[in-house]
């Protein structure tokens, strides 16, 4: 059997596609907790800022997508880092460095919402707050004037 060049093109195109869509389906199912990791985090945030949004502004479409562009560009960034990470030998500390720090600002965040929205006590929120903030001292109940 004697391939054409449209033939071939075609198949070889395909077998790189398939090759590329094998991999990334690879790394993320053996990384699929922390990708839904970031997607619970960022629409924790996002669902707990657009209720304190509506509170104070009224619903915006434009920072309800924010929330999507948010986690889809935290998707990439760590689809990114467990690609180095698989790449190098040593560099299995990189994705827990990078993204963990700010995950963890994500869900300070959420609960700043939270608050805002009503469904934490202010007072609940300064004592998480005090409590992950312990090198900065004790909070004045009353502030000084």
């Amino acid at each position: 059997m004697k391939l054409s060049l449209p033939l071939l093109a075609i198949t070889s195109f395909t077998a790189g596609i398939t090759f590329m869509c094998s991999y990334f389906m690879n790394l993320t199912m053996t990384n699929s907790d922390q990708y839904l990791a970031i997607v619970g985090v960022m629409f924790l945030d996002g669902v707990f800022g657009m209720i304190a949004g509506t509170k104070r502004e009224g619903f915006q479409t434009r920072k309800a997508i924010k929330v999507l562009r948010n986690t889809v560009a935290w998707m990439v960034i760590l689809t990114v880092i467990l690609m180095v990470e698989q790449g190098f030998a040593g560099t299995a500390w990189l994705s827990e460095v990078i993204v963990v720090p700010f995950m963890v600002f994500q869900l300070i965040s959420a609960l700043k919402n939270a608050s805002m929205s009503g469904f934490i006590q202010m007072s609940l929120l300064n004592q998480i707050l005090d409590k992950i903030d312990k090198h900065k001292g004790i909070r004045d109940e009353e502030p000084k004037k």
